[in-house]
């Protein structure tokens, strides 16, 4: 008689266990660590599984084993790298295997039985297909949308899962996450001669075909005027502008298109490839960056992860590339990570235009079929393999069997923090760990480094290479502090611009030189109050008042996404003067469309870049110089690199610095130093303008001078002081319910459980600064753990609190998490 064999499986479920199932004869010889499996969990649900481990030893307990349903991989596609990688981030990031599981894989490949599935409008039905797959998708088309529950049901299956992934893999069938991705391309429709007319010759004879035709000879002559035309490289013109240029009509192009002399093609805007300009090339390394590249390939060496602070426009780019080029040419792999896809659009054309095909772009924007590709793109590593992986944090999940170099550009951005839902984890550090597991380089690069990033470099924990000069010898922008309350008092402002920022504005755009404008508040106003009472218009599921935003006319709440109309009375006195408090970067805009009306003025914040490539589509402009004046929050901050920016200004310095953080000074620095290296990055010296109503601020001045080495001195001293990191462990214990009295109840016993083991290290519980979002109720625990002790015991104390507290009487719908290192 054989020997029964089990498997250990990782469900997408946040259930902190690993779950046993017997695998049936059948499937043994095709059972392997790594693929998934279909298994039913509880009464009716079917989920696929990971295979985790598989061995001969049976569960103790008396009880039944469900058996395995269905393999749906012939071969791994989860390596014993990236396991242990998922291992070390449930364990240090205090959540579950499944959990990291959920987040690492694209949604296609982890089908669950709640999922919905409908038929993919663009497939061909008289496509080969079995009869059950057309019985389906005829189902599906008639129906509209089901779930997994209901086809197990029409096919009278227990499962449809190998059913259902054949569809997917004939794009027959649609995922709800991809029902999501409902954007269109917008397009532009081009005008170019038809490919028949490849010589003068030719273009000489469609002129004599075109015969009276006095307009349609008009088109094509300003055509070929407008475009400088040459027929090595075919050149074309927008069809809006052709006509109105020209001022015909649309009825002179349709004739000229009828005779096959010009011919229009529409084009999708917005792609990546559209930043590719003739000026931008690949620059050979300068002697500061020659001699950075030289340290860092000896850093390497050392087996340490590498911090390179360089300057704002130091070339740090060119030595990324560089150092890739030495791993492609050994045969290996590169992750490349931003911050944020959407705001790398220039870096991701240089890196294309530097390794071509062998570079790939991984992100959450891309629709799901797209990411499966990727991932086995990756997984499969052969000659039509990415080599360079470009990726926002997501990335660190995809499955590398020869990483070579793992490049973390902007290492102190907080958007590498994943905060909900679980895993919480920062792709950071877990880059720094999967070097470790894949022996491979990791390179963190920016020109403003995070405090901890800094401080392991200066234990020795990480090499340090600094670049301190910029590329081609470019000065660093002059930054002056302009105060606020004086020009106030002084009947001095000019709309919302002191008379410093106000000049620099006018002189740039007089020069016909571009202008930045930050200001880290989207909206019209932050919020509304009637001048009679004092009273301000809040969310209903928020505490926190609802912004204006006069483009809606309407009050939103930038939390749930809570709109109203705006109130034409108060609702706590009879007055009807209520207005505006602060401003926003949708009245910045309209204010500076008043004082600049000669000037094309543009947003970039959350409202203008919705759309899934408004954000290229803003900085396709701003390069091209169509936009004069770029008013915007953070997003101007990063990655970008323009020509003829010269004047930066930071509206109100203020908010950032007296946010109540212990890393609000940091912060302010960061933001304050990345959007001041805009200005004058190549040609003449930049100018940057801070306004602020307390100039003689520490953090003001450090930014003037460029000073980071005494900021981070000094916060390096309160901190140690004050037990924060890099000295102490921070883990923020978030505890929430939708009856307040059930959340102080719940969140009282885990405190006094956790002060029983921790003592003073508990702080809380305590309601953060907004303590109700979307109806639930919230309070914060903190714990403050010393570094050089044991984290792990106290982990699992923490998490055996958590549940303990869950299970208690009257904690039903208690929900309880941890943010280790909370950003």
């Amino acid at each position: 008689m054989s020997i029964p064999m089990f498997a250990d499986l990782i469900l997408p479920l946040p259930l902190r266990d690993k779950f046993t199932y017997r695998v049936s004869p059948g499937f043994e010889p095709n059972m392997k660590v790594g693929i998934r499996v279909v298994v039913q969990f509880g009464a009716r649900k079917f989920f696929s599984a990971l295979v985790y481990r598989l061995h001969n030893q049976p569960p103790e307990g008396d009880f039944e084993l469900k058996e395995i349903d269905a393999i749906l991989d012939r071969e791994p596609i989860v390596n014993r790298a990236q396991i242990i990688a998922w291992e070390w981030v449930a364990d240090y990031y205090c959540c579950s295997l499944g959990e990291v599981f959920k987040a690492a894989l694209p949604s296609a490949l982890k089908l669950e039985s709640q999922s919905n599935v409908s038929f993919n409008p663009n497939f061909d039905l008289d496509s080969p297909l079995t009869g059950e797959e057309e019985a389906l998708l005829l189902m599906l088309k008639g129906r509209g949308q089901t779930n997994i529950r209901e086809i197990n049901q029409f096919l009278g299956k227990k499962s449809s899962y190998a059913t259902l992934k054949v569809l997917l893999e004939k794009n027959a069938i649609l995922m709800e996450e991809k029902l999501k991705d409902s954007y269109k391309p917008k397009t532009v429709t081009f005008v170019q001669l038809a490919e028949r007319i490849a010589s003068s010759e030719q273009l000489e004879k469609a002129f004599e075909e075109i015969g009276r035709a006095r307009k349609q000879k008009e088109l094509l002559e300003f055509f070929v005027h407008e475009t400088s035309f040459s027929f090595d490289q075919k050149s074309r013109l927008p069809k809006k502008d052709l006509l109105e240029q020209s001022g015909l009509s649309d009825a002179v192009l349709k004739g000229l298109v009828e005779k096959d002399i010009l011919a229009v093609e529409s084009i999708e805007i917005g792609r990546l490839e559209m930043n590719h300009t003739d000026d931008q090339y690949l620059y050979d390394l300068n002697e500061a960056q020659e001699s950075s590249y030289r340290q860092l390939k000896d850093e390497f060496k050392t087996k340490r992860p590498v911090l390179l602070h360089g300057v704002t426009s130091s070339g740090k780019t060119e030595i990324y590339i560089k150092l890739i080029e030495d791993v492609l040419a050994e045969g290996k792999q590169v992750l490349y990570l931003v911050p944020e896809i959407g705001l790398t659009s220039q870096l991701i054309t240089r890196l294309k235009r530097a390794f071509g095909d062998r570079a790939g772009i991984y992100h959450s924007k891309f629709n799901d079929a797209e990411r499966v590709e990727i991932w086995f793109n990756i997984l499969n590593d052969n000659k039509e393999s990415y080599q360079v992986v470009i990726g926002a944090r997501s990335a660190v999940f995809l499955p590398f069997k020869k990483l070579g170099l793992i490049v973390v550009d902007e290492e102190h951005e907080n958007s590498y923090k994943q905060f909900d839902p679980a895993p919480r984890y920062n792709a950071r550090d877990l880059a720094v760990v999967l070097g470790q597991i894949h022996q491979a380089p990791v390179l963190l690069g920016t020109a403003t480094p995070s405090f901890e990033s800094y401080f392991n470099a200066k234990l020795g924990k990480y090499g340090l290479v600094e670049l301190k000069e910029r590329f081609k010898g470019i000065e660093l922008p002059e930054i002056v502090v302009s105060d606020i309350r004086k020009a106030t008092r002084q009947k001095q402002m000019v709309s919302l611009l002191t008379p410093a920022l106000y000049d620099e504005v006018k002189l740039a755009l007089e020069n016909k030189e571009q202008v930045i404008l930050f200001q880290n508040r989207r909206g019209f106003a932050p919020y509304m109050q009637c001048t009679s009472c004092g009273w301000i218009p809040k969310c209903k599921n928020c505490d926190v008042s609802l912004t204006y935003h006069k483009f809606r006319a309407g009050l939103v709440c930038h939390y749930c996404g809570h709109t109203t109309s705006v109130p034409m009375h108060c609702e706590e006195c009879p007055s009807d003067e209520i207005q505006t408090k602060g401003f926003g970067t949708e009245q910045i805009e309209e204010e500076l469309n008043l004082l600049f009306p000669a000037a094309t003025i543009a947003r970039m914040d959350m409202d203008t870049t919705r759309a899934r490539r408004a954000f290229d589509q803003l900085i396709y402009k701003f390069e091209n110089r169509q936009i004069d004046l770029l008013v915007g929050t953070q997003m101007v901050t990063k990655g970008l690199d323009f020509d003829h920016v010269r004047v930066v200004g930071i509206l109100n310095a203020d908010q950032m610095l007296n946010f109540p953080d212990f890393r609000s000074f940091e912060r302010s620095f960061q933001l304050m130093a990345q959007v001041s290296g805009r200005a004058g990055r190549k040609g003449k010296r930049g100018k940057v303008v801070i306004q602020s109503s307390q100039p003689e601020h520490e953090v003001l001045q450090k930014v003037a001078h460029n000073d980071f080495i005494q900021l981070f001195n000094k916060q390096m001293l309160e901190r140690k002081l004050f037990r924060y990191p890099p000295y102490f462990r921070l883990i923020k214990i978030v505890v929430k319910h939708k009856n307040r009295d059930r959340l102080d109840l719940g969140a009282n016993q885990l405190a006094s459980i956790l002060r029983n083991q921790f003592r003073n290290q508990v702080l809380g519980p305590e309601y953060p600064v907004i303590g109700r979002i979307q109806s639930w109720y919230q309070k914060e625990i903190w714990l403050k753990l010393d570094k050089n002790k044991t984290l792990g015991q106290g982990k699992k104390f923490l998490m055996d609190s958590i549940d303990q507290v869950k299970s208690l009487p009257n904690n039903t719908g208690l929900v309880i998490y941890a943010d280790v290192d909370p950003m």
